[in-house]
């Protein structure tokens, strides 16, 4: 019964599907109708001109669109020699209608973007293409300028660095390149601003976003922070790190790898206050030492080297789960952060006081309309469509895809899979044919790249360790013999081309079969295995793509997979029906689990970004000007909105991180997060109101900015924006599993509750 229902939802969305691109082939035959081929140069740009005051004198768009879009075409070809296919065009025609494309790599999806993005500009209220990463907004700005030049439309990319001036801009310009992540910290730097000549951001309005899936749903609950300058080392945590390199697991402490949790027994809490000579390390006056200890010992039994983070350049970097890349400018909560520079022998650099924080999922809600593009979408429509109201749609590809995935190899031990891994790499080597082998971590890429080199193979490793020469390696990786062992491709943004650089290797290649991907695991997410198997029949290349798993895979194992398949250790692949079909069925509930914990996780930064918006609105109102404020009386205001809102952020953390405990006394966490974050959040404007009238009156009228800054009614003198690794899923995934450590903390956190006024942090 189910599966004729689903069966029935399927055919009724592919219906649908159909029905909407035959619309779309509709218009586009409209715009190939309008041949341009014989205008000159200066008729084009007259005809923009047209379209731009049409669009000002409230023509809809759509009406418009025929006309920009076959105007574009035509200049896209005389200024870039591109021809846009029919498919790119339908494209364009979607993201203009606020969905999200499905386009496969190599299609063409950023010249899409421009149609869409010059229609968009044409009323002058700014366009913003959001990219993965400042490489790709550089270079696509920087390719498509010619266009936009042509047209008369002015267009830019924000990079990291870049002086408040030459931000402001580059957001002025019709078009705007930048990353979601510096956009989004731009915005938070607008939050705190004391005067409008420190803003860059003018008023949100159009958005395509680039490598959506990784932004959308992978990065989408990463909070964006920007935080006074800190003053503090990690000297202090030298010494628990010390402590804990002195205690045994299972003699002084018990985890689970895989749930990522740990926690002292009563042998490890009496070796630590040895150790420390602390006395009770759980009376209240030792309460940071035991949240440090707790830190340290996480950051030392928990996250791995090479697989979690890696050392350079004398810093932490941490690795981005999903792309294998180093995840630029992000840090883990600050006790944890601190603790693992401690374990490294590092000084910590990241602290001092929170100011904003907003998910990069909360900062793309801002924009009136949304739009965005990926090749793989389809898996996740489900989580699109719950989180941002986002329809997907699948563009047919220009050539049909010749590309033959091969059912999973599976095998019951990781040493069988090494092995038959190795040899398979071997032998289509040996013949020419260029491959690309996806591995789950740095560690297992060098793993992998040292039993290669033993097996007589050379090969290109892209991973966090050298990310740097990326473009380089991604270059080569179709050539003749080329072998590239990289960590998970989603969210690099860059073709491979058979032959590569060599356009007489092609049609070798061609011959050999195209380029041979290679997954080394499955991915919690079939989005992520599509991602890696989509670099492969690019554009009707031949291809070919399988994955080789093991029994003893992490996800597997900590799914339980031996106790839902028994088989003997053998080491020849497992070719039963049975074992395929339980792998398929572990992928759909670990994507099903993942999500809803999402969405479990999504209702506590809900709650405090409903409140930022409530606050904020009234913060941009004061500062342009639509109160009747006196100068002094503005700046009073807008400095304790931000003082205030800086200390609800601290209240809410607290909160977050200890509230899920509440349900060892039969609470529900949620709605006692909602409840306490709710009371406080009354008590700020009370609060500003109070505080205001007392430093007014210290003023006494005064609109000098001397005795403003005399005052200490300032900007921070330096701050810092980063991105945190949220750690909090963590409690979520094994929640089902309380342990003695956990009930133990619970109930010592309750008890300092009281002592330290956490009870009462929210009130006056």
């Amino acid at each position: 019964m189910l599966n004729t229902v689903v069966k029935l939802v399927q055919d009724f969305k592919d219906r649908d599907s159909r029905h909407r691109l035959e619309g779309y082939r509709s218009i586009v035959n409209l715009v190939r109708k309008k041949d341009l081929e014989a205008w000159d140069d200066g008729q084009l740009q007259a005809e923009f001109l047209r379209l731009q005051r049409e669009a000002n004198s409230g023509t809809a768009l759509e009406e418009l669109l025929v006309d920009l879009y076959a105007l574009v075409c035509e200049v896209a070809k005389r200024q870039l020699d591109m021809r846009p296919y029919d498919v790119q065009i339908i494209a364009a025609i979607a993201l203009h209608e606020s969905v999200l494309i499905e386009q496969q790599t190599g299609e063409g999806k950023t010249l899409s973007a421009v149609m869409t993005a010059c229609l968009n500009a044409l009323t002058g209220h700014g366009v913003h293409v959001l990219t993965f990463n400042d490489y790709l907004a550089h270079r696509d700005a920087e390719w498509m300028e010619p266009i936009y030049r042509f047209l008369g439309l002015t267009v830019s990319s924000v990079q990291a660095g870049m002086s408040l001036s030459e931000k402001r801009e580059a957001y002025a310009k019709d078009i705007t390149y930048v990353t979601a992540k510096e956009a989004g910290f731009d915005y938070l730097r607008d939050t705190i601003a004391l005067s409008k000549d420190e803003l860059v951001h003018r008023p949100f309005h159009y958005v395509i976003i680039d490598e959506a899936d990784s932004l959308l749903l992978d990065e989408a609950r990463v909070p964006l922070v920007i935080s006074g300058a800190s003053g503090t080392s990690s000297d202090d945590f030298i010494r628990f790190a010390e402590v804990v390199r002195q205690l045994v697991p299972l003699e002084h402490y018990h985890f689970d790898e895989f749930q990522r949790n740990v926690y002292l027994n009563e042998a490890g809490s009496a070796r630590a206050e040895s150790l420390l000579e602390c006395g009770n390390l759980y009376d209240s006056h030792n309460s940071h030492l035991l949240t440090s200890l707790n830190c340290a010992l996480h950051a030392e039994t928990l996250l791995r080297r090479d697989v979690d983070y890696i050392v350079r350049d004398g810093g932490i970097e941490l690795i981005e789960e999903f792309t294998g890349r180093v995840a630029e400018n992000r840090y883990l909560p600050e006790g944890l952060q601190t603790a693992l520079m401690a374990k490294e022998g590092l000084q910590s650099k990241v602290g001092g006081k929170i100011l904003g924080t907003i998910t990069i999922q909360h900062f793309i809600s801002l924009y009136p309309r949304i739009s965005g593009m990926t090749a793989t979408a389809l898996a996740s429509s489900m989580e699109f469509k719950r989180m941002y109201e986002l329809e997907v749609v699948e563009i047919p590809p220009n050539q049909t895809n010749k590309r033959i995935d091969h059912p999973h190899r599976i095998y019951t031990h990781q040493e069988a899979k090494l092995k038959a891994l190795v040899q398979e790499i071997v032998t289509v080597h040996a013949t020419g044919r260029p491959m690309l082998i996806g591995t789950s971590s740095v560690q297992e890429s060098d793993k992998l790249a040292e039993a290669l080199t033993v097996a007589g193979v050379n090969c290109h490793i892209l991973n966090a360790k050298n990310d740097a020469k990326e473009a380089q390696i991604i270059a080569r990786a179709g050539e003749i013999g080329a072998v590239t062992v990289s960590t998970n491709m989603a969210g690099r943004g860059v073709d491979i081309r058979l032959g590569g650089c060599d356009l007489t290797q092609v049609d070798r290649v061609l011959k050999l079969g195209g380029l041979y991907v290679i997954g080394t695991h499955m991915n919690e997410s079939v989005r992520i295995d599509n991602q890696l198997r989509g670099r492969s029949g690019r554009q009707g290349d031949p291809g070919d793509s399988v994955f080789y798993v093991s029994l003893e895979d992490d996800l597997l194992l900590q799914f339980g997979i031996h106790d839902a398949i028994r088989v003997p250790k053998q080491d020849g692949v497992l070719n039963a029906s049975i074992v395929h079909s339980k792998l398929e069925h572990i992928q759909r509930v670990m994507m099903g689990q993942n999500f809803d914990l999402q969405q479990e996780l999504n209702h506590y930064s809900d709650m405090i970004e409903d409140q930022r918006r409530i606050l904020h609105k009234e913060r941009f109102s004061i500062l342009n000007g639509d109160l009747p404020m006196s100068p002094s009386e503005q700046r009073v205001h807008l400095f304790y909105i931000d003082e205030f809102w800086a200390d609800h952020l601290a209240y809410a953390s607290y909160m977050r991180e200890s509230i899920h405990l509440e349900s060892l006394s039969n609470q529900n966490p949620m709605d006692e997060f909602h409840r306490h974050i709710t009371e406080a959040f009354e008590q700020i404007p009370a609060k500003i109101a109070k505080e205001s009238a007392n430093m007014l009156a210290r003023l006494d009228g005064s609109n000098d900015p001397a005795k403003w800054e005399q005052f200490g009614l300032k900007s921070p003198t330096s701050t810092n924006t980063y991105m945190i690794s949220d750690q909090y899923m963590d409690y979520l995934q094994n929640r089902g599993s309380w342990t003695a450590g956990t009930i133990v903390a619970f109930w010592i956190r309750r008890m300092l509750r009281p002592v330290f006024g956490w009870s009462k942090f929210g009130s006056s």
